[in-house]
Protein backbone atom coordinates (compact mmCIF):
# COMPACT_ATOMS: atom_id res chain seq x y z
CA UNK A 1 0.00 0.00 0.00
CA UNK A 2 1.62 3.71 -0.56
CA UNK A 3 2.17 6.16 1.49
CA UNK A 4 -0.15 7.67 -0.01
CA UNK A 5 -3.40 5.69 1.14
CA UNK A 6 -2.66 4.82 4.37
CA UNK A 7 -4.01 8.28 5.75
CA UNK A 8 -7.54 6.83 4.56
CA UNK A 9 -6.96 4.56 7.42
CA UNK A 10 -7.21 5.10 11.57
CA UNK A 11 -4.17 5.31 13.56
CA UNK A 12 -5.31 1.88 14.99
CA UNK A 13 -5.07 0.33 11.39
CA UNK A 14 -2.14 2.00 10.53
CA UNK A 15 -0.39 0.73 14.04
CA UNK A 16 -1.58 -2.52 13.66
CA UNK A 17 -0.43 -2.83 10.10
CA UNK A 18 3.00 -1.24 11.27
CA UNK A 19 3.77 -4.05 14.22
CA UNK A 20 2.00 -6.72 12.22
CA UNK A 21 4.18 -5.88 9.11
CA UNK A 22 7.55 -6.16 11.60
CA UNK A 23 6.51 -9.66 12.38
CA UNK A 24 6.23 -10.88 9.38
CA UNK A 25 9.35 -12.99 8.51
CA UNK A 26 10.05 -16.44 10.61
CA UNK A 27 13.43 -14.38 11.40
CA UNK A 28 11.72 -11.80 13.27
CA UNK A 29 9.50 -14.28 15.06
CA UNK A 30 12.53 -16.35 16.12
CA UNK A 31 14.46 -12.91 17.29
CA UNK A 32 11.54 -11.86 19.51
CA UNK A 33 11.31 -15.76 21.14
CA UNK A 34 15.05 -15.18 21.92
CA UNK A 35 14.45 -11.90 23.16
CA UNK A 36 11.57 -13.24 25.56
CA UNK A 37 13.75 -16.04 26.80
CA UNK A 38 16.93 -13.97 27.15
CA UNK A 39 14.90 -10.83 28.61
CA UNK A 40 17.65 -8.40 27.10
CA UNK A 41 20.36 -9.54 24.61
CA UNK A 42 23.17 -8.37 22.69
CA UNK A 43 22.89 -8.57 18.90
CA UNK A 44 25.83 -10.83 18.22
CA UNK A 45 24.12 -13.36 20.89
CA UNK A 46 21.14 -13.06 18.57
CA UNK A 47 23.78 -13.92 15.86
CA UNK A 48 24.82 -16.76 17.50
CA UNK A 49 21.42 -18.65 17.59
CA UNK A 50 20.04 -17.83 13.94
CA UNK A 51 21.23 -19.21 10.86
CA UNK A 52 21.79 -15.76 9.49
CA UNK A 53 24.53 -13.35 9.03
CA UNK A 54 25.13 -10.52 11.30
CA UNK A 55 24.37 -7.48 8.37
CA UNK A 56 20.65 -9.44 8.35
CA UNK A 57 19.83 -10.04 12.04
CA UNK A 58 20.93 -6.22 12.16
CA UNK A 59 18.56 -5.48 9.40
CA UNK A 60 15.49 -7.09 11.51
CA UNK A 61 16.44 -5.74 14.66
CA UNK A 62 16.12 -2.17 13.45
CA UNK A 63 12.28 -3.11 11.50
CA UNK A 64 11.32 -4.35 14.69
CA UNK A 65 12.60 -1.40 16.78
CA UNK A 66 10.96 1.03 14.04
CA UNK A 67 7.89 -0.52 14.67
CA UNK A 68 8.30 0.04 18.31
CA UNK A 69 8.18 -3.73 19.00
CA UNK A 70 11.59 -3.40 20.55
CA UNK A 71 13.57 -1.09 22.35
CA UNK A 72 17.49 -0.75 21.75
CA UNK A 73 20.65 0.50 23.47
CA UNK A 74 23.93 1.42 22.89
CA UNK A 75 26.40 0.25 25.69
CA UNK A 76 29.89 0.95 24.48
CA UNK A 77 30.90 -0.86 21.07
CA UNK A 78 27.07 -3.22 21.78
CA UNK A 79 23.92 -2.56 20.77
CA UNK A 80 21.49 -4.09 23.58
CA UNK A 81 17.73 -5.43 22.75
CA UNK A 82 14.98 -6.20 24.74
CA UNK A 83 11.09 -6.45 23.87
CA UNK A 84 9.15 -3.16 24.45
CA UNK A 85 6.35 -4.81 27.08
CA UNK A 86 4.22 -2.00 27.11
CA UNK A 87 4.04 -1.77 22.67
CA UNK A 88 3.54 -5.81 22.93
CA UNK A 89 0.97 -5.36 25.22
CA UNK A 90 -0.86 -2.96 22.75
CA UNK A 91 -0.03 -5.33 20.09
CA UNK A 92 -2.02 -8.30 21.85
CA UNK A 93 -4.79 -6.06 22.75
CA UNK A 94 -5.47 -4.95 19.72
CA UNK A 95 -5.00 -8.76 18.05
CA UNK A 96 -7.46 -9.77 20.40
CA UNK A 97 -10.08 -6.91 19.53
CA UNK A 98 -9.37 -7.42 15.91
CA UNK A 99 -10.76 -11.51 16.32
CA UNK A 100 -12.81 -10.91 19.53
CA UNK A 101 -16.24 -10.93 17.18
CA UNK A 102 -15.99 -13.72 14.86
CA UNK A 103 -18.77 -15.80 13.94
CA UNK A 104 -18.57 -18.82 11.55
CA UNK A 105 -20.44 -17.91 8.34
CA UNK A 106 -19.33 -20.67 5.81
Amino acid sequence: MGLSKTALFSDYHNKLATMAKALAHPARIAILEHLIRRGTCVCGDIVEELPLSQATVSQHLKAMKDAGILRGEIDGPYRCYCVDGEKCGQLKNAIELLFSNISTCC
